[in-house]
């Protein structure tokens, strides 16, 4: 008999009754699981030998009861469980979990993760990415857990809540209805209503202490939703009340933005030494950040008040030198 090296999607309930069988202690055989499904025996050979060799189920055979049990009682396979391949996305997903480094949902998140690929055993067979696929360090802001438990209650009870929150050089009392988290370069935003300005913000999560949730309640609108204000461009989380034309002449190696998307609409043109970038965008600020990290090979044609706060940053460069 062949061995099968992959599980069809066709064979997943199977598997999963013949999961269901043996974990009953009911000691079953081929033949007779074959027959309760209605199904061939050879297919039925082929799933054990699938879930023995490649899910390392402790699947052993009792002569004396002609039938097959589980040596470990408490084995079942994941209820997430689906095919070979999900199994290898399963294991990258705990990989992917280091963006979430330094926040509350980490730890939880990778148990859950943990809990689900520990029955397989999956380690010593589909871990090979583990140093193959890898996520660079870069810099992630702390997050207290109490901050964040106070602020997902909040959002669970709709309920507004009051915080000190620091600013460049005070902290100021903000009261607060929390409509959602983003998260954004390893690093955790509110974006909320605030009750004194009567205006949406957006605050960061590791300048917020002493979260109280009130008994006051509120009703979340219909255009909560941070996705319908973000805009058709893409540097991170930032919105303006005002959006703009863009250009942005850079010059040298310019593969690496040529080969990204960062608006809907961008336009790129070659020109001498470089290219010509053009869209549209409401991220001021975030647009501004990202002209100057390209400098001295990026400057900006339009608008003229991008113009003219580049300029100024570029003059206050100038004085450290």
């Amino acid at each position: 008999m062949q061995q099968r090296k992959s599980l069809p999607r066709t064979a997943i309930p199977r598997i999963y009754f013949v999961d269901q069988e043996i974990a009953s202690g009911k000691y079953p055989n081929a033949p007779s699981l074959a027959e309760k499904y209605e199904t061939s025996i050879s297919s039925i050979n082929r799933d054990i030998a699938y879930m023995r060799d490649l899910l390392n189920a402790p699947i052993e055979y009792d002569f004396f009861k002609k039938g097959f049990y589980y040596s470990e009682v408490a084995f079942r396979l994941p209820a997430a469980y689906a095919t070979a391949d999900d199994l290898l996305a399963l294991g990258m997903a705990k990989t992917l979990m280091d963006l979430y480094k330094n926040t509350p949902i980490h730890e939880a998140a990778l148990n859950l993760l943990e809990s689900i690929s520990t029955p397989l055993k999956t380690e010593k067979k589909a871990a090979w990415f583990k140093d193959r696929i890898i996520l660079p360090k870069i810099a992630s802001a702390a997050l207290d857990t109490n901050t964040w438990d106070n602020i997902v209650n909040s959002m669970r009870e709709n309920r507004v809540i009051t915080f000190l929150y620091s600013s460049v050089d005070k902290q100021n009392l903000r009261q607060v209805r929390p409509y959602q988290l983003l998260f954004d370069q390893r690093v955790w935003f509110l974006f909320a209503h605030d009750e004194d300005r009567n205006e949406m913000r957006i605050f960061t999560l590791s300048r917020i202490t002493d979260v109280t949730l009130t008994d006051k309640k509120f009703t979340i609108p219909r255009d909560f939703d941070y996705r319908s204000i973000e805009g058709t461009s893409y540097f991170g989380i930032y919105t303006g009340t005002k959006t703009h034309k863009f250009i942005i002449v850079i010059t040298g190696d310019t593969r690496w933005i040529t080969e990204r998307v960062w608006a809907d609409d961008q336009k790129i043109k070659n020109i001498k030494n470089g290219i010509e970038l053009s869209f549209t965008s409401n991220q001021f600020d975030k647009v501004l950040d990202f002209i100057l990290s390209l400098t001295p090979r990026a400057k900006p044609l339009a608008p003229k008040a991008l113009v003219d706060r580049w300029e100024a940053a570029i003059k206050e460069a100038g004085k450290l030198i």
